[in-house]
């Protein structure tokens, strides 16, 4: 990179951290105005802030579509179209119109303490950004020749240092910024692609027939499970938190269907890039690296670091944001709900959780170094464990027993988990019966719903 690629990118750290200090918290700021900033979220806010947020994962799209082609499309974008679809038509509105701060909020208000307590925990892992904090790494090696653990540092710190201070109002304003930048630097990447080596007649002759087919050589199952998974949209904290920080219950649904727009344009970018990748580094050792390898190959100076800013904008766009999910449901969700603390001091341990969970992040992103890797553990266990409870916390008439959603969280997550490490100890490195870890605990969950429903039945005759 030259001295004006690093100079934007400087400018770009410069103006993130001034935009997130602009207006910092005061040191009586309530929980909701730190969480929620105070529900005055604007529908051009909610979806800037909910598109960049939502596409922190882009060196996992450039991995997959560099191994797998455009079924990129089908794993990791008509899925969650469908499922953002269904959240803006059946739980946005009724999320907003709660007026409350958290999914275990949630919890504790339809069924009991014990269970939303139980929920906070496992959202918090979910929410722990580590494949973004490796993705941090990564970028750091390809566009700065650091150490991969160097970038992991710097880049947490630098995603989380205005969040300490700022809280949620900090993550919006720099989402802005972040969500301008992405869409740029992809446009011109892919601008420069088509008009140096061609269109779709040059990807058909340079990349290997598998990756024009709709399941780019995986079986049904592999992407029927990222089907599953992507249900996890139904309880993503990070679309609860952007509704109840809505104006309104109808900025709230407007703002997820314009977004699901703009995510679209998005995929056909960075899918094309993917392909483009593939078809002129053919020989490429880590496609975790594809984007910033692909840059670095055709990119003139200056645009070259307009796309590192693209690259960091997308991925820091979601360190932040989870990092402050993660430590929101830290001090608000765990803390306060174990009694540890009293209500007025959540903001405090909030920071301590962006500490503690920066920290959890880096160990995770350093023992996994592959994000698709992560998105698929923690989805296969999180997404059973929450997914009954949470939708029938706020769709229905008839709610689940307490003590049938605690158990459903405990024993669906546990059931999970259990399938995903039994391939660490198999021979094969097979999961049992050869079974994806998400489908045992949906059918356990779904199980115990269907029991539950039908003894409620007999009830009331």
């Amino acid at each position: 990179m030259h001295a004006i690629d690093y100079s934007l990118i400087a400018a770009y750290l410069v103006l993130v951290l001034v935009l997130g200090f602009v207006k910092r918290l005061r040191k009586d700021s309530s929980a909701s105005q730190m969480i929620v900033g105070g529900r005055m979220l604007t529908l051009p806010a909610l979806v800037a802030s909910l598109v960049s947020t939502w596409y922190g994962g882009i060196l996992g799209v450039g991995e997959y579509s560099y191994q797998y082609g455009v079924s990129n499309w089908l794993v990791f974008g008509l899925p969650y179209y469908l499922a953002a679809f269904l959240f803006a038509m059946f739980l946005a509105k009724k999320a907003r119109q709660t007026e409350l701060l958290t999914i275990p909020d949630r919890l504790a208000q339809v069924y009991d303490n014990r269970t939303a307590a139980l929920g906070s925990v496992i959202i918090f892992l979910m929410t722990v950004p580590a494949a973004y904090v490796l993705m941090l790494g990564v970028l750091a090696e390809q566009l700065f020749g650091w150490p991969f653990w160097v970038g992991v540092l710097l880049g947490s710190a630098t995603s989380i240092v205005y969040v300490y201070l700022g809280g949620f109002n900090s993550v919006v304003r720099t989402d802005l910024l972040q969500f301008g930048l992405m869409f740029t630097g992809f446009a011109v990447l892919l601008v420069v692609l088509v008009t140096n080596y061609g269109g779709w007649e040059f990807l058909k002759e340079h990349i290997p027939d598998s990756h024009l087919t709709w399941h780019g050589g995986n079986s049904g199952w592999y992407i029927g499970t990222w089907y599953v998974i992507a249900l996890a949209t139904l309880i993503e904290p990070a679309f609860y938190q952007r509704c109840y920080a809505a104006k309104s219950a109808n900025t709230a649904r407007t703002g997820i269907l314009i977004s699901i727009g703009c995510w679209a344009v998005f995929d056909f970018m960075t899918t094309s890039c993917g392909l483009y990748a593939r078809a002129l580094l053919p020989e490429l050792a880590d496609p975790v690296s594809s984007f910033p390898a692909l840059a670095n190959a055709v990119l003139p100076v200056g645009l070259l670091g307009l796309f590192a800013l693209a690259l960091l904008a997308t991925v820091m766009s979601t360190v932040d944001s989870y990092s402050f999910l993660a430590a929101s449901t830290f001090g608000n969700d765990i803390l306060r709900r174990f009694g540890w603390i009293r209500p007025d001091q959540v903001p405090r341990y909030t920071r301590l959780g962006l500490v503690i969970t920066s920290v959890l992040a880096i160990v995770w992103a350093l023992f996994f170094r592959s994000v698709v890797d992560i998105w698929h553990a923690f989805g296969s266990i999180g997404t059973p464990a929450l997914l009954v409870p949470v939708f029938y916390a706020f769709v229905g008439k008839r709610r689940l027993a307490a003590s049938r959603a605690f158990v459903m969280i405990m024993f669906a997550g546990g059931i999970s988990l259990s399938w995903y490490v039994s391939k660490f100890f198999s021979d094969s490195g097979e999961y049992w019966l050869g079974l994806q870890p998400i489908f045992p605990g949906l059918a356990v969950s779904l199980a115990l719903f269907v029991t539950s429903h039908f003894r409620a039945s007999g009830h009331k005759r």
